[in-house]
């Protein structure tokens, strides 16, 4: 499955739809302005919240949330030790670990399980300017999720300025 995300221009508080590869409206990123953290809302078509995307308070290095249903199902942060500054870890509650590697403000990067591409990341395929594509690889992969991954990981990295 293909998504066309077009890319916020002027930050949270924008909203932004994504679209499959038919030109359908699928999700909507809700940005919330005016709120002590970043807060975002992916929500479907009919405007139902699927997930609860926000900034992790007090913590060490910038965290982003993502909540379903009012219950945490991951954290996502830059990786710790890696040589490499546009690399991050999502942490599922059940204790998977996704990996997102490659050049994240470039929108050129992979999200990865154990070694297994589950979502790439690209714009390479597209000629719409200000918009990256988020092919979910495998069948079985939650695409709201995986979206919700890529999200959070660009907002992190213009935030810290990588690559």
């Amino acid at each position: 499955m293909r998504f066309l995300v077009r890319d916020r221009l002027l930050g949270i508080g924008e909203d932004y739809w994504i679209e499959d590869d038919h030109g359908n409206k699928v999700y909507l990123v809700d940005g919330k302005a005016m709120r002590l953290r970043d807060t975002f809302e992916l929500k479907d078509a009919q405007g139902r919240v699927l997930i609860d995307i926000h900034q992790k308070m007090l913590a060490l290095r910038d965290t982003m949330v993502i909540e379903r249903d009012g219950e945490p199902l991951a954290q996502i942060r830059r990786k710790r030790l890696s040589l490499l500054r546009n690399h991050y870890r999502v942490s599922l509650v059940d204790g998977t670990e996704l990996d997102v590697s490659g050049k994240i403000l470039d929108r050129e990067f992979a999200v990865e399980y154990d070694g297994e591409l589950l979502a790439v990341i690209s714009r390479r395929w597209l000629s719409i300017r200000d918009t990256y594509g988020v092919d979910v690889v495998r069948d079985d992969a939650d695409p709201a999720l995986l979206i919700a991954v890529a999200v959070c990981v660009v907002h992190l990295a213009e935030k810290d300025g990588d690559d």
